[in-house]
């Protein structure tokens, strides 16, 4: 048996992924980064590692203010698996940007891995994904983000 339950890991993520639908679209990230100790670890692979709730913070308010990022705001879990022996929830996950105006999805797969501290708080997520699908994903959605802009008659 492990130190929580796995009705705590499953409520922590659950909460987990309300609080980062509610962040992402209002761009407002601090209390989705309040959901990590404060000696945190946050590891992206293709970008390396954050140590610290406060660096982690800088990282969410750098990063998701900059465009295209600042329509990257969905993560769909597609399936989770609970580790009840270590604290740990695995999952796989959506990185989605925002509709851009005519409905399609843009969204590449990302596996993550999050273990949990107690208390609501998780002490590392390590995030891997291919970067070259996200450059893509990113193109593609500013292209018919474009279009769509043009055909509304909206400016950038």
């Amino acid at each position: 048996m492990g130190k929580w339950s796995r009705q705590e890991l499953e409520d922590a993520f659950d909460n987990y992924q309300r609080v980062a639908l509610r962040c992402g679209p209002a761009q407002k990230w601090d209390e989705f980064v309040d959901l990590f100790t404060e000696d945190c670890v946050y590891v992206d692979y293709p970008r390396g590692v954050i140590g610290g709730r406060e660096a982690l913070r800088r990282h969410y308010h750098g990063l998701f203010t900059t465009f295209p990022h600042t329509h990257l705001y969905y993560y769909p879990v597609e399936w989770y698996m609970v580790d009840e022996e270590r604290g740990w929830i695995s999952c796989l996950f959506y990185l989605r940007m925002a509709d851009p105006g005519d409905g399609s999805i843009h969204q590449t797969p990302c596996f993550g891995l999050l273990k949990y501290a107690g208390q609501g708080l998780w002490k590392c997520e390590e995030d891997m994904y291919d970067v070259n699908a996200l450059v893509k994903m990113f193109e593609t959605w500013t292209e018919v983000k474009r279009r769509c802009d043009a055909a509304s008659g909206k400016r950038g």
